[in-house]
């Protein structure tokens, strides 16, 4: 079992979310973030102030499952939310060491689904 934690564009999200969906990995947590990487950041005119925003707009996914969905998820992730342009985000895999379903108390594969 591994955890898929991805950071893609916020406009990317429904386009992610669609085509995994098709791919039968229904099952994510998204959250709003903010962070900053090679781009580093951009400035703007606020009120004739300049501005520094090095934290821009993200969306975290984090996707449990199994070894045999693994590399499909990855390429989905990948292939939409991909645009060759810097800033398109990171995808991180770690080790799930366990995952309990707490409405029928499976454990493990069966409880990723």
């Amino acid at each position: 079992m591994k955890l898929i934690i991805a950071y893609i564009q916020p406009h990317r999200l429904t386009e992610v979310k669609e085509a995994l969906a098709a791919a039968g990995v229904g099952k994510m947590s998204v959250t709003n973030a903010l962070g900053c990487g090679q781009q580093m950041g951009y400035e703007e005119n606020y009120r004739g102030v300049k501005l520094k925003v090095n934290l821009l707009k993200k969306v975290r996914l984090e996707i449990a499952v199994n070894d045999d969905f693994l590399k499909k998820t990855i390429d989905i992730i990948m292939e939409t939310a991909g645009t060759n342009v810097i800033g398109d985000g990171k995808i991180f895999v770690t080790e799930l060491v366990e995952c309990y379903r707490i409405r029928t108390r499976e454990k493990g594969k069966a409880a990723i689904g």
